[in-house]
């Protein structure tokens, strides 16, 4: 059964959990938070940029760099010399920057440096800080197949009608990647690459795979990646169908629990008509065998029984003196000494309560509190003569129960006992009539004013 106790300390740790919950989504939140802030960078040479068995992919983003094969000569007469042959060679670099993560490259540059002189001709999909250490000279072109010189402050070299910039040896340009839906090179995907281009010049014979480039990149990771978040989501789907079955249960518990408690009051208004009966035999005993249910019950209590299995001991309680039915009126009644024969015919409501009680099958051992009531610890009772605990339990706490109300009402052969007497008679008996630990509980009981002595 799931009690008001139960069911408060399920909801408390349905709460606890719940917040435990909020607890690692908000880490889940923060920790992807932090993880979107932190910028990263990357340092690549010549020999990794351009040999792609020395390519970095151990990385989450790396860099590699490639010439086209289709090249082209021009000459660069500098000084006038009247040159006939081509002494300058076309490159066309692409550099692709390769996201090796499951999280989304959010934005990059990379820094390409030069080792020796170069000339920019052209590059797309992104704009070039360009960083002309020699000459002392910086600016930034947006892009430079749209090139004007005379919009920027730059070392420029004109050949053929073509502007080109010129970059010597530690010059540098910071490449930043177009943001327009057509150039589609932001953001990167996880496991896609991206490749930016630049056309440049250099002497014949020479390349620029002595080069370095410095990559710095952020990366973006969507909250529903974060392992965190997917035990949240996990450990809240599992919270959710736990919380959803428990109110289902707790809804048919509580259903049951209702029924069982009109079935409980059907049979304890039924006993209790019954027992009334039984009661009404003898004025001088109305309510008996309520009463001694009620101590048995509060006996029992303090023996550590509860729920169902203390009704049952409260029922058996409460048909103990069912074996009345079949003894005369005038030998219950009577005000004098009984006869010997009479006296039998009383101690026989034990074996005719067991008799009644036999087809009572619903309660279990119901019989026994109606056939041993009467049994005594040191084994000179009756019917069996049992001692002991060969005396079933329930039967045991019946009889302190009963003695109890026995000396604490009147009866039409002496008039109840007081306080005292009733407490020196259950000391006395421990031990005889009583079994010892039962005894003591109903002392505790009298004294604690748990059961109280009517003096009305």
């Amino acid at each position: 059964m799931i009690n008001a106790s139960t069911r408060k300390k399920t909801t408390v740790v349905f709460l606890v959990v719940l917040l435990i919950l909020i607890a690692i989504f908000a880490a889940s939140l923060i920790k992807t938070d932090i993880y979107n802030r932190q910028s990263h960078s990357a340092f690549f040479t010549g020999s990794e940029l351009f040999n792609p068995d020395e390519a970095r992919t151990d990385l989450d983003v790396y860099v590699t760099a490639a010439a086209r094969t289709s090249t082209w000569g021009k000459i660069f007469d500098f000084y006038d010399e009247g040159l006939t042959e081509n002494n300058y060679q076309a490159y066309t670099y692409d550099f692709t920057v390769t996201n090796n993560s499951k999280d989304e490259v959010l934005n990059f540059t990379f820094k390409l440096e030069f080792s020796h002189e170069v000339f920019l001709a052209s590059a797309w999909n992104g704009a070039l800080e360009i960083h002309q250490v020699s000459a002392d000279k910086t600016d930034k072109i947006p892009d430079l197949r749209e090139f004007h010189p005379e919009n920027h402050d730059l070392e420029i070299f004109s050949v053929e009608g073509d502007h080109l910039v010129v970059m010597e040896e530690g010059d540098y340009l910071i490449y930043y990647p177009s943001h327009t839906v057509n150039a589609m090179e932001m953001p990167i995907e996880p496991y896609k690459a991206t490749t930016p281009g630049i056309i440049l010049y250099v002497k014949m014979g020479e390349s620029m795979e002595q080069s370095t480039i410095e990559l710095d990149y952020k990366l973006h990771r969507f909250i529903t990646t974060e392992p965190l978040f997917r035990v949240s989501v996990i450990a809240a789907s599992i919270w959710l169908i736990a919380l959803i079955i428990f109110v289902m249960t707790a809804a048919q518990i509580r259903k049951y629990q209702l029924r069982h408690e009109r079935d409980n009051e059907i049979i304890n208004e039924s006993i209790e008509t019954f027992t009334g009966f039984i009661d009404a035999k003898d004025p001088y005993t109305n309510g008996h065998s309520k009463r001694v249910a009620t101590y048995t019950k509060m006996i029992a209590k303090e023996l550590g029984y509860e729920g169902e299995e203390l009704d049952r001991i409260y029922y058996v309680a409460l048909l103990h003196d069912c074996g009345k039915m079949g003894v005369p009126d005038s030998i219950l009644g009577k005000p004098g000494k009984l006869t010997d024969e009479e006296f039998e015919i009383i101690k026989s409501h034990t074996t005719r309560g067991w008799d009644i009680l036999s087809s009572f099958k619903s309660l279990k051992n119901v019989g026994e509190g109606a056939l041993y009531h009467h049994e005594r610890y040191d084994g000179k009772g009756y019917p069996k003569g049992k001692a002991g605990e060969e005396i079933p339990l329930i039967a045991r706490i019946i009889c302190v129960a009963d003695s109890f109300d026995a000396m604490n009402t009147n009866r039409v052969y002496r008039k109840r006992l007081t306080r005292e007497q009733i407490i020196s008679e259950l000391e006395r008996n421990k031990g005889l009539q009583f079994d010892p630990k039962l005894a003591d509980i109903m002392l505790g009981l009298i004294r604690d004013n748990k059961i109280k002595i009517d003096r009305s």
